[in-house]
């Protein structure tokens, strides 16, 4: 990197800090820091939920996914409309109805303390694999950048980086400071996509009709897998139900996605944020998916590139997209782009950060500091709630920083590519507080034994699915070892958790 770009890459992040420090001094209670007053635009909630959803996976892992594969990776989009929609409607409202700083809360009148507390754990300790799967992709760009490797001594290293950047903002300014950076990362998100894709079109000697043709010949083009089996996570059939259900507990029963639109001021507007991001986000996500399919002709197809073409090998396909940033673009477009990869990464890791700090503040810290002192809502000093939740932020995001090194380890182990590993592990949270969300809704059943028992079955199933332990048991009951794709794994272990929590009778008054 030329000095221009570590300019660049200095004046973004001192912009990050600065919002930080000028929203801080704005903020008087925990409604403010976790919720931003309610009063959050809805074109800003929008653009702030499609920058946590497509995170640092989407610059980095999407492009891998078209250099190996093809584009059926979109049709991943449509089931996540579907049920992003579906949660809007169904599942937000009900929320908005509660009054709560968190989706949790809504569980309160209708279950008690004791079950709010449980869904928050489950959510805080799922979330610390999701977001630090999603520091640690980031981070190979970083230890590239830093290191030119991606070994794990200087992997932890660049990790460590980004997670103390996105910890200080993120602390400093609450929700409100994550969503207008947000609104920014994502912009840089998009617009680096786009410099990338004009620049590799102008590398490939080839008019846009001809690198049309050479990616329909080698079926780099297929949108569409009417694959009907379970072993393959990006057919219509795998994107239309089991993403549908997977979208739908990501956007209704994650709190880290479900604040957003709790910033709102109405449910209506919630809803509008809501649908609008949905739309937001495919033409974002393509951009990435062509940079990948055109990283294929860049460095696949030596017999087209020829003179033009790059002179060193990778394997570890990684790597790919990182590699070709750090080497191939010229001085100012490499600390541009750069920025967009920092603003993919830290807007899904300070969104992350906030909510689990949010969850725990709001959901277990309060109700046990007002049960030990005796005093309610109003007796309790905002400014020491807003020190207290301001700490919470640091540790949490101390912590996520130590399990996304945890989720270095398993991704190697696994050898899954990025964006199914990242994806793959939000279901062991997911899939246990769906079946309760579920449940609580449209039935007039559970109680709080069956609730914790729901919450841990469902992480199980979703654990004796992981490949790792597929190949152990399935033999013994099925006579093969079974391939079971991602986005299976929460929609069983979602019906499993219903079922259980279902089981059980509700004692109390019915609300």
């Amino acid at each position: 990197m030329a000095i221009i770009d570590w300019m660049i890459l200095a004046a973004y992040f001192a912009g990050l800090i600065a919002i930080g420090i000028y929203i801080s001094k704005r903020q008087s209670s925990v409604n403010d820091y976790f919720l931003g007053g309610r009063n959050m635009p809805t074109w800003a909630v929008s653009m702030s939920i499609v920058a946590t959803s497509l995170s640092a996976g989407t610059f980095i892992g999407l492009p891998q996914i078209t250099y190996e594969k093809d584009f059926t990776y979109l049709m991943l989009s449509l089931g996540s409309t579907i049920g992003g929609i579906a949660a809007a409607f169904i599942i937000l409202p009900a929320i908005y109805r509660a009054k709560t700083v968190t989706v949790y809360g809504f569980l309160e009148k209708r279950y008690g303390e004791d079950v709010v507390l449980m869904s928050s754990i489950v959510f805080l300790l799922g979330q610390l694999l999701a977001a630090g799967a999603r520091l640690f992709i980031a981070a190979i760009a970083v230890s590239i950048m830093l290191f030119n490797t991606i070994q794990l001594p200087f992997l932890i290293t660049a990790i460590a980086v980004l997670g103390a950047i996105s910890t200080v903002y993120t602390a400093l300014g609450g929700i409100k400071a994550v969503i207008l950076i947000d609104c920014v990362q994502i912009v840089i998100v998009a617009t680096a996509g786009l410099i990338i894709i004009g620049l590799l079109l102008h590398a490939i000697p080839l008019s846009i009709p001809e690198v049309w043709g050479t990616l329909s010949e080698a079926g780099k083009l297929t949108l569409v897998s009417t694959d009907s089996s379970l072993s393959n996570p990006y057919s219509l059939w795998s994107a239309l139900f089991a993403f549908g259900i997977f979208s739908l507990a990501q956007y209704g029963v994650d709190h880290d996605f479900a604040q957003r639109m709790l910033t709102c001021k109405s449910t209506g507007r919630a809803i509008g944020s809501m649908v609008a991001s949905r739309f937001l986000s495919i033409p974002v996500v393509l951009l990435f998916l062509v940079i990948g399919a055109l990283l294929y002709i860049y460095y696949g197809r030596p017999d087209i590139m020829g003179d033009f073409g790059p002179t060193e090998t990778i394997e570890d396909t990684r790597k790919i997209f990182p590699h070709y940033l750090f080497n191939h673009l010229p001085p100012g477009l490499v600390g541009i782009t750069i920025a967009g990869l920092f603003a993919a990464a830290l807007s899904s890791f300070d969104s992350s950060t906030n909510a689990m700090a949010s969850s725990f503040v709001s959901d277990i810290y309060l109700p046990w500091k007002k049960r030990k002192k005796g005093a309610d809502k109003e007796t309790t000093a905002h400014a020491e709630e807003l020190k207290e939740s301001r700490i919470t932020v640091l540790i949490t995001g101390t912590v996520l920083t130590l399990f996304a090194i945890l989720a270095a380890l398993m991704q190697q182990a696994g050898g899954q590519r990025l964006v199914d590993f990242a994806l793959g592990v939000m279901g062991f949270a997911y899939s246990g507080l769906l079946g309760v969300f579920v449940t609580a809704i449209f039935t007039k059943r559970g109680n709080q034994k069956s609730i914790l028992a729901a919450l841990i079955a469902g992480p199980l199933v979703v654990l004796s699915l992981q490949p790792f332990l597929v190949k152990y048991w399935s033999p013994l009951i099925f006579g093969e070892v079974l391939d079971i794709a991602w986005p299976w794994w929460m929609v069983f272990g979602s019906v499993v958790s219903f079922v259980v929590c279902y089981s059980g009778k509700f004692k109390g008054k019915q609300t």
